[in-house]
């Protein structure tokens, strides 16, 4: 077995492995749709909740300064 078809055979894994998760990926981003979809039938606001997932993955302090630049910038607009 020669280098070549070595490094040709462990980078078709590679393919072979990144195609199953882009699957995988896929499924689970329609099931997260669908979860959307469920709590919106139930009234429910999807875009408020993507901001909230979105806020729950940020630290504290990290969500904090950003909600007090926002309130700068709201401010500085007349909006708030």
């Amino acid at each position: 077995m020669s280098e070549g078809n070595v490094a040709a055979d462990q980078l078709l894994l590679y393919i072979e492995r990144i195609e199953r998760l882009e699957e995988e990926k896929k499924g689970i981003g329609d099931d997260i749709k669908d979860v959307y979809l469920e709590a919106k039938a139930t009234g429910y606001d999807p875009k408020i909740m993507r901001q909230i997932v979105r806020l729950r993955k940020m630290q504290p302090h990290d969500r904090q300064e950003m909600e007090a630049i926002l309130q700068t910038y709201l401010a500085a607009l007349g909006m708030a």
